[in-house]
């Protein structure tokens, strides 16, 4: 997985899907980091269930585990969001991940003991929720737009999370070969493997 939000980005925040925590592969780019922003992601297992019984499975929030160590006759649960989003492969793509997921800081020591730094740092911790930009403009970065050229449209690529360019056409489009559905538009072409994107979704 190779990708990346840039600093510009242009939204409203209603465009902004905040009920869902990540469950998924971690990416092994540096220690402690989960996820780092600009991923694809749809919405997994049951998605928001939030019934009228009072079943672990109708809750909002669940429990985590042990924050840190384990001792006798102490308990040190934390509580975390139990809607899940994960990688999006193809179609049903909810947006973009728009902060990086970390367990720790650069000093290896937990975030989740210091949440002050977590907000300075624009990060969320595992467990939190993830916000999820549905609509807007964004500089993304990624490996498979290299060749991305203006016009072009975004679909989720072969590689979980990532984004790809294809020519979108009257021959293929909705075909059994080009199946992709549209996350968005390049508004440019790509240097450095970045480039302006208008998410549509």
């Amino acid at each position: 997985m190779a990708h990346n939000l840039r600093p510009f980005r242009d939204y409203d925040e209603h465009d902004v899907v905040n009920l869902f925590s990540y469950s998924g592969a971690m990416e092994n780019i540096g220690a402690g980091i989960v996820l780092t922003k600009g991923a694809a992601v749809a919405v997994t297992s049951e998605g928001f269930t939030f019934g009228a019984t009072s079943t672990s499975s109708d809750q909002a929030t669940e429990l985590l585990g042990s924050v840190g160590g384990s001792f006798p006759n102490a308990q040190s649960q934390r509580f975390g969001v139990r809607p899940k989003i994960g990688l999006a492969t193809s179609g049903n793509v909810l947006g973009l991940t728009l902060l990086d997921i970390r367990e720790l800081d650069e000093n290896g020591e937990k975030l989740i003991f210091n949440p002050r730094k977590a907000a300075e740092m624009n990060v969320v911790v595992s467990g939190q929720a993830v916000p999820v930009l549905t609509k807007g403009l964004v500089l993304y970065s990624g490996s498979s737009i290299a060749n991305a050229r203006a016009g072009q449209i975004a679909v989720v690529s072969g590689t979980e999370g990532d984004l790809a360019n294809i020519q979108r056409n009257a021959s293929n489009r909705g075909t059994a070969t080009q199946p992709e559905v549209k996350v968005g538009t390049f508004l440019g072409n790509a240097v450095n493997n970045t480039a302006l994107l208008k998410i549509e979704l």
